[in-house]
């Protein structure tokens, strides 16, 4: 019989059975789960046309931004309810632009983007879009 060593070794972690890492790759479009592809998520804060735009919920569908105009010393607050679109990457030229999810365009506002000056209602169109019901008035 052997004796136990008295020689202190340091603790096995579940990491010491993988090898070494290796330089990663950068995913593609083509890569993705069972539930779809990989889009980059809209910023949490961005600006735009002299305004600040701040995310203040957001689920799968929809997202609540406030927006707040920088030229003025005491800027009112207002809402932007949008709904959330994505769209396919694609190449220009020799760069591939990753799939992403986006802003509405100007022209779908009143479709997929509202402005509310009432917090209120900025919520309750914020649940129409995502529960896909319409807000009680």
């Amino acid at each position: 019989m052997t004796t136990p060593s008295k020689q202190r070794r340091a603790p096995a972690f579940l990491g010491d059975l993988m090898p070494p890492a290796t330089t990663k790759t950068r995913a593609r479009a083509e890569g993705g789960t069972k539930k779809g592809r990989f889009y980059r998520p809209l910023p949490e804060k961005f600006g735009r046309e002299g305004f600040h735009y701040r995310q203040i919920a957001r689920d799968e569908v929809a997202a609540i931004y406030a927006k707040r105009w920088t030229g003025c010393a005491e800027p009112s607050l207002s809402y932007e309810v949008i709904r959330i679109r994505r769209r396919d990457g694609f190449q220009i030229g020799e760069k591939f632009i990753e799939p992403a999810e986006v802003y509405p365009k100007s022209e779908a506002w009143g479709v997929d983007g509202f402005t509310f000056t009432d917090r209120n209602k900025a919520w309750a169109k914020f649940s129409e879009i995502s529960l896909g019901e319409p807000a009680r008035k």
